[in-house]
């Protein structure tokens, strides 16, 4: 009887399939059946036992340890982990050799590594956060989704103005091989670089208000300087008392120019690193009483008294000390020239219970004080309420532009306050 082929595929049957696991499981307690059987054999060959009834009592020994469970052997085994992926290590080495900031972001714009540069200046983008969410620009989003969604390189200016005014080139560039097809990466990888182009913009920034406001200052006391060297060579070469009376006003006005130059350049510098934060420590109390005892010269001529309330220990502040004391100087100055009338200029020392502010400086004069029109005005460069009176006081017209961005520079805020006969009040409030 021929048979279907299809038969030839099963198995033929195996009666003896459970034999093997009978045997594992007796050999599992073969110490035990041998003790069993060393005992039945004593008592056959010394009890009078009969061999038939001893041969039964084995096989039901046999039996009843068949039916028990195998005792339990726990086999403890040894895993090695993977090693990291080689092009993962490759990733990151690279990404901590760049000297500007870079970051690679995950197919969701998590971040998955950074370097040292960009924890430095992003501190909040942590591994894991999105990135889209610490940074929240419409520019980065959009350059960010357009990139992992066509895998081509994208690139923007982003432009912050808090806490400081900055500017960042910005590149979004997919991570892979240009033969492969982005779209089929199941693993898609950005790398994201910031290049800071904010010291450029401000020394460009910076050239060119210096020639205009240079060139625009320094035009008439240039003037001057000119029109009497030609009177001095010609009408009043051989007046001595013209002589000498021309002379003085041109050292008058070459002290003014020297000045103007002087504040330029220091507005100039306090501007380029106005986006770096100090990082020294500065005692203010005792920075404010050196400011003190360098203008008492001038407090004595203007008939006035300058007067400290400070803590009795130290204040100390993170910041840079010389520009520190560019700022205080600047406003007891303002205050002695202008606030004469007054006879005292009052400087306190307090702490304030502000968001992210500690402490407070106040500056007070009891002068004429100015219109309410002009106090949000008076940090503009060259801005001038009265400018004959500024020039005879020798002002630039600078000194409270440089205050303002030397404390916009700490972080801290500057405020003025004026009313006509009630003096000017300046508060300086600081990290």
């Amino acid at each position: 009887m021929n048979r279907p082929d299809d038969m030839d595929d099963i198995p033929p049957a195996q009666p003896l399939g459970a034999l093997p696991a009978l045997l594992t499981r007796l050999i599992g307690y073969g110490p035990l059946l041998a003790a069993l059987a060393g005992v039945v054999i004593g008592f056959v060959l010394f009890g009078a036992l009969r061999p038939d009834i001893a041969i039964l009592g084995i096989l039901v020994m046999v039996g009843f340890l068949a039916m028990l469970p195998l005792p339990v052997v726990t086999v403890t085994e040894t895993v090695e982990l993977p090693a990291p992926a080689a092009d993962t290590f490759e990733t990151e080495a690279f990404v901590e050799a760049l000297a500007e900031p870079a970051l690679v972001l995950d197919r969701r714009g998590a971040v998955l590594h950074r370097n040292q540069a960009a924890t430095r200046q992003y501190p909040g983008l942590v591994e894991g956060k999105v990135m889209t969410l610490v940074l929240r620009n419409p520019e980065l989003v959009s350059a960010i989704e357009a990139s992992l969604r066509t895998g081509e390189l994208r690139t923007f200016e982003l432009h912050e103005t808090v806490p400081a005014e900055t500017w960042d080139k910005v590149t979004v560039s997919p991570l892979h091989c240009p033969r492969t097809d982005w779209e089929a990466e199941d693993h898609r990888r950005l790398l994201v670089t910031v290049q800071g182009l904010t010291e450029l913009r401000r020394m460009d920034a910076l050239r060119t208000d210096f020639v205009a406001n240079a060139s625009h200052e320094l035009r008439t006391p240039l003037a001057s300087l000119i029109g009497f060297i030609d009177t001095l060579l010609g009408p009043a070469a051989k007046d001595a008392a013209a002589r000498e009376k021309f002379l003085g006003i041109m050292r008058n006005q070459a002290d003014r120019m020297s000045r103007l130059i002087d504040d330029l350049l220091s507005l100039s510098r306090i501007e380029m690193h106005q986006h770096v934060r100090p990082t020294g420590s500065v005692d203010l109390a005792g920075l404010l009483r050196e400011v003190r005892e360098g203008l008492q010269t001038q407090a004595k001529a203007a008939e006035l008294d300058v007067v400290l309330t400070l803590p009795t220990g130290p204040v100390l502040v993170t910041g840079d000390r010389g520009q520190l004391y560019e700022v205080f100087e600047n406003l007891v100055d303002n205050a002695i020239k202008y606030g004469a009338t007054g006879k005292s200029v009052e400087v306190t020392l307090s702490e304030v219970d502000r968001p992210g502010l500690r402490y407070q400086v106040s500056v007070v004069d009891h002068g004429p004080g100015v219109e309410p029109e002009h106090v949000p005005r008076m940090t503009e460069r060259f801005y001038r309420i009265d400018a004959e009176a500024s020039r005879k006081k020798k002002g630039t017209g600078l000194g409270l532009a440089i205050v303002k961005h030397i404390v916009q520079r700490h972080r801290g805020q500057m405020s003025i306050r004026s009313r006509p006969g009630e003096g000017l009040r300046v508060d300086v409030l600081l990290p």
